[in-house]
């Protein structure tokens, strides 16, 4: 819950965001800093002799609060693929029990130990999509997902309250055909009533500096919107290229860093940052599709709502790859399993990987991970890309100012 607090002064804020971008910097100087980790992956699905493969690779960032270990378990089992590489994070609101439980949890799955892809974030963060410290987590994991492999293409932040839509065979099959730098984020340069609520207040995320959980504070003043680039908003759910990744951490532009510091003290920056970002870069700017491909349903204040059974039909039509939010085990989740996904509780979904099993477990044995198998869900997922990009106003609607 937020709480009105103590207005802070001009000056405490102006220490506080300096102390804080200046700390965020360096945690993510030093999660890159250090040579990628080398592994010896399973010889059957990952063959010792070259191929030129056309399969992208996926990072997953997958997050969860106190009490979601379960999910993200759940969330992790329905998105997996042995080409892609998964980190679990855990933010600080949950015990150090349940994230070595939840690392217990990964251990016990022969195909991640095969594959030497799923990592689980033992030195957590706080994570409160009110304020900064939600961007600076991803910021984080994206950081070290760079420093574990440098073979992925795509980066993709998940809650646990998050499920799929399709199939990975079917996601990287569609993907394969795309080019490696597009980013897939929806925005807008509208701000209407978001000006006043969202990017005039300043608040002071007190996740970023201290070790208990604290209510975000509100200060009583509010300030100016920016003149030096235009703000964009949008929804927090992102797909973004290796190479924007690269540049929000690694770039010699300043943009990025400019930027951190102004939604440093922001409400809800996780609808700012990537859009702005993007949108103000020569380099992006260019490269976005106004669609994050997820799924989501509103009520009738707009606000978001929980997706239940009554909305499958509507998620199956949809063509998206994700779809948000779900309540924990909700009854919809199993129809998913069953009818899209064809997974097996406690399994990961199959696919082309899989290659003998017991039963229904088809992916008892493996073999090699470049084998995709796509499905209807693939057919779905090309039918919206046809849609996003035949139209004639992809290129239109990318940034546009209102």
């Amino acid at each position: 819950m937020q709480t009105q607090t103590q207005p802070p002064t001009k000056t405490t804020i102006y220490y506080l965001s300096t102390t804080i971008i200046f700390s965020l910097i360096f945690i993510l100087y030093l999660s890159t800093s250090s040579s990628p980790p080398s592994f010896s992956s399973d010889p059957f699905l990952f063959p010792p002799h070259p191929t030129n493969s056309s399969t992208p690779s996926i990072a997953y960032l997958i997050s969860g609060s106190n009490g979601d270990s379960g999910r993200i378990i759940r969330l992790l089992l329905s998105v997996y693929h042995p080409k892609n590489h998964y980190l679990l994070h855990l933010d600080l609101t949950a015990s150090n029990a349940e994230r070595e439980s939840l690392a217990l949890e990964v251990e016990k799955v022969a195909i991640f130990k095969a594959a030497k892809n799923v990592y689980v974030i033992g030195k957590a963060d706080f994570n409160d999509p009110n304020g900064c410290s939600s961007v600076s987590a991803t910021l984080h994991g994206a950081s070290m997902l760079l420093r574990l492999s440098e073979n992925w293409d795509w980066f993709i932040n998940l809650n646990a309250a998050d499920y799929p839509l399709v199939t990975q065979d079917d996601l990287l099959h569609i993907l394969s055909y795309l080019p490696k730098d597009l980013n897939f984020v929806n925005h807008t340069s509208y701000i209407g009533w978001r000006e006043s609520r969202r990017l005039k207040p300043i608040v002071v995320d007190p996740g970023l500096y201290l070790s208990q959980k604290h209510a975000i504070s509100y200060a009583s003043q509010k300030r100016e919107l920016p003149s030096a680039y235009r703000l964009f908003t949008g929804s927090g759910s992102v797909i973004l290229s290796r190479k924007l990744i690269e540049f929000c951490i690694f770039g010699t532009e300043n943009l990025a860093r400019t930027l951190l510091m102004y939604i440093s003290n922001t409400p809800l920056p996780k609808s700012v940052y990537f859009q702005t970002l993007i949108c103000n870069s020569r380099q992006f700017s260019r490269t976005v599709i106004n669609h994050n491909l997820q799924y989501s349903a509103f009520s009738a204040t707009r606000e978001t709502r929980h997706l239940n059974s009554t909305d499958f039909l509507h998620l199956v039509n949809s063509g998206a790859a994700f779809s948000s939010p779900f309540p924990q085990d909700d009854p919809v989740l199993d129809l998913i399993d069953e009818k899209i996904l064809g997974r097996m509780p406690g399994k990961p979904t199959p696919g082309g990987w899989c290659v003998g099993g017991i039963e229904n477990d088809t992916c008892v044995e493996w073999g090699h991970a470049e084998v995709l198998r796509p499905g209807p869900g693939a057919r779905r997922l090309e039918k919206l890309f046809l849609d996003i990009l035949s139209n004639g106003t992809f290129k239109s609607d990318q940034c546009v100012l209102m």
